[in-house]
């Protein structure tokens, strides 16, 4: 146990989000996706899951860690409904809540036609896939900096 941190951050996801840069992507992706298959083309080739959590739960854990790209207008992208891409299920609609809060602003997340998430995700350093079996909550956050002097 470490002091002050979230217990659903494992070890293995706190090394993804330790090890990823300024521009990595993380897939933070649903029981649907086929994060298996995803995770074996990413940077790391990791895949962690989070069986018994809502996808809202986890991006909380994320966020109190991850810093989020201010340099990207799209740092945070989810994959859209096919056929409807302005739809925004309540899974989308949670972790948008989630990340306004972490970020105390609120930052649009962008959506992403199905199968070009599924190319960026490929992209990604790593996938997270959280054992919420609500469609399309499936999601890029793009990994920001945090400055200041060393030391």
């Amino acid at each position: 146990m470490l002091k002050n941190l979230d217990p659903v951050l494992s070890a293995d996801l706190l090394w993804i989000l330790a090890a990823m840069g300024h521009g990595d992507d993380l897939a933070l992706v649903d029981a649907n996706h086929p994060a298996e298959t995803i995770a074996r083309a990413t940077t790391s080739g990791r895949l962690v899951r989070l069986p018994g959590l809502t996808m809202e739960r986890a991006a909380r854990a994320i966020l109190s860690v991850l810093p989020i790209d201010d340099f990207e207008p799209h740092a945070v992208r989810r994959m859209q409904v096919v056929d409807e891409p302005k739809t925004i299920p309540a899974v989308q609609a949670g972790v948008q809540r989630e990340l306004d809060a972490a970020l105390d602003a609120h930052i649009p997340i962008a959506g992403v036609e199905r199968f070009a998430f599924y190319d960026m995700a490929r992209q990604a350093f790593a996938v997270v896939q959280v054992g919420d079996p609500r469609p399309y909550g499936c999601f890029l956050l793009r990994k920001g900096v945090i400055a200041g002097e060393p030391g």
